[in-house]
């Protein structure tokens, strides 16, 4: 076989491959899979995702590192949950990083990936409402700012009894009842003193998370499943 021959079959072994490569290779960020029969665009539009949540239910995160599952009760802080309910049944969750992981206190999430759709619910603060639970290990709570009626989409998952944070008015609306293994497992390398800015997060994105903090883990989807019955 001459060199010439074999040449180019080298180049087309090569070429070959690098499709297959980047047709196989994931999205670049750790990108949320779309899950059919999500309407997007709904996202962008805060006014249009109102629905009451059931009583009791459940959602499933999808994590890069496993899975854990939140119960939701509606009456420990109905606007929570009801706000919760809608964000993971649409998607917003979805390639969301847990951007600000800290041991023996708590961990955080909530900023859409997408700087256009968070714009748009920086307005859409929640009303404070009545603590009605502790903030024990594994219960789940709106961040809120000092000011008055400050929530809007970020969460956290208390990893100690936190129960301090009561007076400051933040209200447990659900609590991690399996995986909690799997959250404090999320990565906490960068440790309190490099927290991402969040200033940043909601201008650029998952964009300046990947370049910037590229070990966050995030949640591939979060998706709504029933409440077991009650024996």
């Amino acid at each position: 076989m001459s060199l010439r021959i074999l040449t180019t079959l080298l180049a087309g072994v090569l070429a070959a491959t690098v499709v297959v490569t980047a047709q196989s290779a994931p999205r670049a960020g750790g990108a949320a899979p779309r899950i059919p029969g999500r309407d997007l665009s709904k996202l962008k539009d805060p006014s249009r995702l109102t629905e009451t949540s059931p009583s009791v239910f459940r959602a499933r995160f999808t994590t890069s590192i496993g899975a854990f599952v939140i119960e939701v009760h509606r009456d420990w802080a109905p606007l929570a949950a009801d706000r919760f309910y809608n964000l993971v049944k649409n998607g917003f969750y979805d390639g969301s990083r847990f951007f600000r992981v800290l041991d023996g206190f708590m961990a955080q999430f909530g900023l859409n990936g997408d700087p256009e759709i968070q714009a748009t619910w920086q307005t859409a603060s929640l009303p404070d409402e009545p603590v009605t639970q502790h903030n024990l290990r594994g219960y789940v709570t709106f961040t809120r700012e000092s000011g008055p009626n400050s929530r809007y989409t970020m969460v956290f998952i208390n990893y100690k009894g936190n129960s301090y944070l009561d007076a400051d008015g933040f209200a447990p609306f659900g609590q991690v009842v399996t995986g909690m293994d799997v959250v404090d497992k999320l990565y906490s390398g960068y440790g309190r003193a490099n927290i991402p800015d969040q200033r940043r997060i909601v201008r650029d994105g998952n964009a300046y998370l990947q370049q910037e903090y590229p070990k966050l883990d995030f949640v591939r989807t979060a998706t709504i499943e029933r409440a077991p019955a009650k024996p």
